[in-house]
């Protein structure tokens, strides 16, 4: 007997979802005709990246935020127009947004 058909015995109403799961749903967002400015920056001496001058809804940079969060695993917040990713990610989040078809600048250092 395996761990399903224990399962079933325990919980015998339980439908069991899907084996496939479908992926997240990514949203258009809005191209810019103005470059994303991508910094380095150290706070409280901890390795910092920033993101900021995204002209679009400040809903759409908050989901801008989440995927970059989640593709590099790292943590972060959206403040003040500007997303901070935790630790120096620059090249990544560079290509990760020319990919989605942005123009990226790259400031300090």
């Amino acid at each position: 007997m395996d761990l399903k058909d224990q399962l079933k015995n325990l919980f015998p109403d339980h439908e069991s979802l899907p084996d496939e799961v479908a992926p997240m749903e990514t949203k258009d967002l809005w191209i810019q005709t103005e470059p994303i400015i991508c910094q380095f920056e150290k706070r409280k001496g901890k390795p910092t990246t920033i993101i900021e001058g995204y002209e679009g809804s400040d809903d759409d940079f908050k989901i801008l935020a989440k995927e970059l969060k989640t593709k590099l695993s790292v943590g972060g917040s959206f403040k003040d127009g500007e997303i901070i990713i935790q630790g120096n990610y620059r090249d990544k989040i560079m290509t990760l947004l020319k990919e989605k078809g942005f123009k990226v600048k790259r400031v300090g250092g």
